[in-house]
This record gives structure tokens, C-alpha cells and sequence, in this order.
């Protein structure tokens, strides 16, 4: 290549310009064509010429947000270089970021002092310019299936760069989700903490994409240098402030690993590379939650494959372990405890062509936030994979949207009553039996224990009280109260008599609430031996406590919530009940279910 170019900067925005610099090896005249395509639309939108060695382009209001390729053709000498456009204000809730810092950190791989590549060889660069050529993507062109996919499957999105994540939040706010694609390697602190706060806040985050936020870099010379010593004894950062060291995010001095932003690790992952790369093309995901929203409307159960070609040549991973043949996250390298494993794929026999090890599909609260991670690099370039192409849209509809509503947590059973009491949830099930299992949004199956006294409404008190110890308060189905102990073996214990028909049970402070058949709200106090019919019950089919809340499921399917006050309030609606028919709560969220139904959970806010 004798034509050398390169741009100011990696994106742009609409009605803005953008300025590239160029220049020959040979002594012939610096003039030709340029033609500027859109990457992901595969259309040319500008055909002109150069002939100084500063071009500049002027970057019309109507261009739509996306990756952009400029080619700068003299004689027979061709240099391509790719850039953003970004919006000038969000048109899309989905913003999508292109990795230009692994791309250039991968540029000129493998010659001395040109590249931070390759990873042992002491003669790669720790410091690289931005002002130069190259920088684009692999051969792979990892990223490029998605890209192309979007707008024809539908999608309208905005693009950015991956440094202008590095700027701050102002690009994030009115987003409601972020999308990374690809190779998405390397970032920077101020990368990491922009999104994970955006997260916190109630953003999402959709990780299409592999080995994300393996490496730590900085930034220096107002942007342009890319520094990764990738090493702490070479890296003068480590004595001054050690968290910003150009290691891997999970090593030391850092000791931030990349798990607490997308939930899993190439850690834990698996690499082929080299002329074995090839062999990824053989794997294929095994499901290992299909009642999960991601998996609707893919038809795919228990144990099935899907994806062939998606697990790429790196992946992502967490550390599980199996119950009962469910994966359960260990938590112990990083990963958030709220961490669901959807899908695995086996990748320990890779430790013969690269570095063996899993990879595992997931999804987990941020904040207030969902992050969901496909952990690998060439889900996009799969998605001519009906399921692929499935589970993408479920994941981009649901986090591009502000319902989020109920989610499945466990496999289809037959309960009939719930309650939590010491973090673990409680079932009765319509066989008599008492189950219990660990609140989670795993689907962990519930474990038979002991028997369920007949018991049709359950509740447990928020903490003890004088009168009221912490265990299983329950109305049985002919009339009376009664408790246990938590635990594997307890007798049931009779406390008295039950409201006629109840079918429901709640505990606030110390006061036992029910609601029956017949519709009505009755009370218990806590030094008084008799129920008393305080209000209507609005028809409630079932009834839980929450945050000092009464919430029911009424003849219409939806949750009506009031507060316990021992005089007639009105239910006020909240949210639909989502076929729910028994209810308990915990932690911030309501648990429900129907007999012969998955168990599910969602946070209590209004519908929108």
C-alpha cells in the first residue's frame, strides 16, 4: 500500500465534518478518488476526489448513524479508513458501539513496535498512535454480520464509536440500550465506568460479542495514543495509581474483573486460533433454560442445540457448577450472584488448540438494569441461524423497551401455595407436599422436604415479633391457622382458626391478613385472638406482602395493592398479574405462579 490515510477521529456527527490526513510512499502526485460507502446499508453515498494531504468531509444532516468506509484510490493503490457517524440526537432507543480500540490495537499485528500484538513477543508496542493507517476490522470482519442484519431484520439504531463511550455519559442519556458487537476487547476505565453507571441507572446492555473488556488501556496525547503495556512491572501507571494499570481487567493491581460489567470472563472462556480457528465452526450451544424469555418462540427444550458457527474463536464464560443438572454461577470469579446461565457450550478440549474452557449464555441485574451476554464473537455473522436470529430479536425488543414485566424462573410444577423465609422460597404443592428451592432466577428445581399439612396460603413475617416467630404461617383448606419451623422436618403446629374459605395469607408487622373465597379482607392482630372482617377483598384470587403492602391478584388478572390499615381503602391497580394465581414476595420483588405454570418473578411497578 503506497496511499497512506487516516482520520482525526473515529466518528463524527451528523452535520459535522471530518478530517483526513494523506500521503504516498512514492514520489508520485498525491491526488485521486474517494468513495465513502456505508458499511452497514452496503451503499455508496459519495464519490469524489482528493488532491492535497488534507481531505475533508463534510458530513450532510441526512446521513443515517452508522459505520462509514472511506477508500482512497491513486493509480491502482487503494487505503481504506472506516468511521461513525453519530446522531445528532438519539433517533433510536438502541445504540450500538463499534470496538475501533481492539481494532486498533490489533493493527499491524506483529511487527516490532507497530502493534500491541502479539501478546508474548517482547518486541510489541505498549504505545500506539491513532494517526496512522489501518485500525479497521479483522479479516473476519467479526462484526459485520449484525451490522448488516439490522436494518433489513428491522432495527433502527445509532452507532457510535467505542472511544466515544470513553467521553462520558451525555452520548448514553435517553438510551435504553447498548449494544456491543463482535471483538470487543479492550477499554478503558472511563469506557467501563460511563456504561456501568448507565446500567445502574436503569439502562440495558446486549453482549453480542466475545473476550469484552479483557484488556485495560488509557488514553493519551487528547485521544490520538492508545497506551497497553499490558504488563505492571513495565507500566509507570502501577506506582501512581494502580487500578488504572494496562493489565488484564482481572489481574493484578487492577483486580476488576470484567464479570461485574457483562457477568462472565475469557477467564473462564475458551481460544482457538491460529489454523485451528477453523474448528468453531463445529460448535454449537446446548439450552439449558428454555422457559426463559430469551429462548421464546425458538421452539428449543432442554439439552437442544442451536447456533452451530455462533461460538466463536473466543468466548466468554463464568464459573457455574451444576444442581440437579441445572448450571448454578459460583460467583467465585466475579460474576454477579444474580447471574443466570441460559445456555452452555464445552470447550475444555480446545486446550489443544488454544486455551480450553466454556462458554456460557447469560443474563443478570445491573442496578436497575439488565445485562444480557451471548459471550462469543461470531454471534453475528450466525444469525442466519433461526434461533440465533430469534433469541437476538427477544433480547433487542425486550431491553429497547420500558416494560419489562414477568420473568420465568423455574420450570413448569404444580404449586399452590408460596412463601420465603431465610432467602429460600417455600412451595406447597397440589400433591400435599412441601418443597423448597433458593430464590433465584435460575430454574433450579424444588426439592421435596416434608409434608404440607394441607396447607393452601402461606406467609412469613418481614422479621419476629413477641408473638409472631419467623416460620411458616399457613391457612389449610379446612379453616384453620397453623405454623412450622423452617427447615427439612417440622411438625405443623395449630394455632387456631382461619377465616372460611381463605385463600390467601399475609404478614405486616406482627398482623396476619387473609383474604377468602367469599371476597373478603379479614385481620388478625397480633395480641388478639379473633379474626375480624376489616374490607372487600376486590374478588382477590390470592394475596402477599410487600414493603408494607397488601398486594392480591383480582378476577381480572391483574395486582391491586393498598395499605394495611384496619379501616375500608380502596385497591388501587398496578400491574397485570401475568396468569399468576398464587403470590409471595421477596427482596424488592413479587414470586408467583399457577399450578401446572412456571414460577415467576417481577418487580411491582406500574405497567406503562
Amino acid at each position: 500500500m503506497t496511499v497512506h490515510a487516516y482520520a482525526e477521529a473515529t466518528s463524527c456527527v451528523q452535520g459535522g465534518e471530518l478530517r483526513f490526513h494523506l500521503a504516498r510512499a512514492s514520489r508520485a502526485p498525491l491526488r485521486g478518488s474517494v468513495l465513502v460507502e456505508d458499511v452497514a446499508a452496503d451503499l455508496a453515498v459519495l464519490d469524489g476526489e482528493f488532491g492535497a494531504p488534507l481531505w475533508t468531509l463534510d458530513v450532510p444532516e441526512d446521513w443515517p448513524s452508522s459505520l462509514y468506509r472511506a477508500v482512497f484510490t491513486a493509480d491502482e493503490d487503494v487505503c481504506e479508513v472506516y468511521f461513525v457517524v453519530r446522531a445528532a440526537r438519539p433517533s433510536s432507543p438502541i445504540l450500538l458501539s463499534i470496538p475501533f480500540p481492539t481494532w486498533q490495537a490489533y493493527n499491524r499485528a506483529g511487527i516490532p513496535g507497530e502493534s500491541i500484538y502479539w501478546s508474548e513477543q517482547p518486541t510489541r508496542a505498549s504505545r500506539v498512535s491513532f494517526d496512522r493507517p489501518g485500525g479497521g476490522p479483522p479479516p473476519e470482519r467479526w462484526e459485520e454480520g449484525m451490522l448488516r442484519w439490522l436494518g433489513p431484520a428491522g432495527y433502527d439504531v445509532d452507532y457510535c464509536s467505542g472511544l466515544d463511550l470513553h467521553e462520558g455519559s451525555d452520548l448514553l442519556a435517553g438510551r435504553r440500550l447498548l449494544v456491543l458487537n463482535g471483538h470487543d476487547e479492550y477499554w478503558s476505565a472511563e469506557m467501563r465506568d460511563n456504561v456501568e453507571e448507565f446500567v445502574r441507572r436503569g439502562g440495558n446492555l446486549a453482549v453480542f460479542s466475545g473476550n469484552t473488556c479483557w484488556w485495560q488501556f488509557r488514553l493519551e496525547d487528547d485521544g490520538r495514543t492508545m497506551v497497553c503495556y499490558r504488563d505492571a512491572v513495565a507500566d509507570p501507571m502501577s506506582a501512581v495509581q494502580p487500578g488504572l494499570t494496562t493489565v488484564e481487567w482481572s489481574s493484578a493491581p487492577v483486580n476488576r474483573p470484567e464479570n461485574g460489567l457483562t457477568g462472565v470472563s475469557f477467564r473462564r472462556g475458551a481460544g482457538t486460533w491460529g489454523p485451528y480457528m477453523q474448528l468453531m465452526h463445529e460448535e454449537s450451544y446446548t439450552t439449558r433454560f428454555p422457559e426463559h424469555w430469551v429462548f421464546e418462540g425458538t421452539k428449543l427444550g432442554e439439552g437442544d442445540t442451536f447456533g452451530r458457527g455462533a461460538i466463536g474463536y473466543e468466548t466468554d464464560a463464568c464459573d457455574f457448577t451444576e444442581v440437579d443438572g441445572v448450571p448454578v454461577a459460583t460467583g467465585r470469579d466475579g460474576t454477579p450472584p444474580s447471574f443466570v446461565v441460559l445456555a452452555t457450550a464445552d470447550l475444555r478440549h480446545w486446550h489443544r488448540y488454544g486455551q480450553g474452557g466454556m462458554a456460557t449464555m447469560g443474563v443478570f441485574g445491573l442496578g436497575a438494569g439488565t445485562v444480557f451476554t451471548a459471550s462469543t464473537v461470531n454471534w453475528g455473522n450466525t444469525l442466519h441461524d433461526p434461533a440465533v436470529d430469534r433469541i437476538t430479536r427477544n433480547v433487542l425488543n425486550r431491553l429497547a423497551s420500558p416494560v419489562h414485566g414477568w420473568e420465568v424462573i423455574g420450570p413448569r410444577d404444580s404449586i399452590r401455595a408460596l412463601t420465603v423465609c431465610d432467602s429460600q422460597l417455600y412451595g406447597v404443592g397440589v400433591d400435599d407436599a412441601l418443597y423448597r428451592r433458593d430464590v433465584s432466577g435460575q430454574n433450579l428445581r424444588w426439592q421435596r422436604i416434608d409434608s404440607g399439612g394441607g396447607v393452601v396460603a402461606m406467609a412469613t413475617p418481614r422479621e419476629a415479633s413477641a408473638t409472631r416467630p419467623i416460620g411458616l404461617y399457613g391457612l389449610t383448606g379446612d379453616n384453620r391457622l397453623v405454623y412450622r419451623d423452617p427447615g427439612a422436618k417440622a411438625p405443623w403446629t395449630v394455632l387456631g382458626k382461619g377465616p372460611s374459605g381463605g385463600v390467601g395469607l399475609a404478614l405486616v408487622d406482627g398482623d396476619l391478613w387473609a383474604v377468602t373465597a367469599h371476597g373478603g379482607l379479614w385481620r388478625l392482630p397480633a395480641e388478639i385472638s379473633e379474626w375480624t372482617r376489616v374490607d372487600d377483598s376486590a374478588g382477590a384470587i390470592t394475596l402477599t406482602a410487600l414493603n408494607a403492602r397488601l398486594h392480591i391478584v383480582d378476577p381480572t388478572g391483574r395486582i391491586r395493592t393498598r395499605m394495611p390499615l384496619p379501616t375500608p381503602t380502596e385497591w388501587t391497580d398496578l400491574c397485570t398479574a401475568g396468569d399468576c394465581t398464587v403470590l409471595t414476595a421477596h427482596a424488592g420483588r413479587l414470586i408467583g405462579t399457577t399450578p401446572g405454570h412456571p414460577l415467576r418473578w417481577r418487580t411491582p411497578l406500574p405497567d406503562f
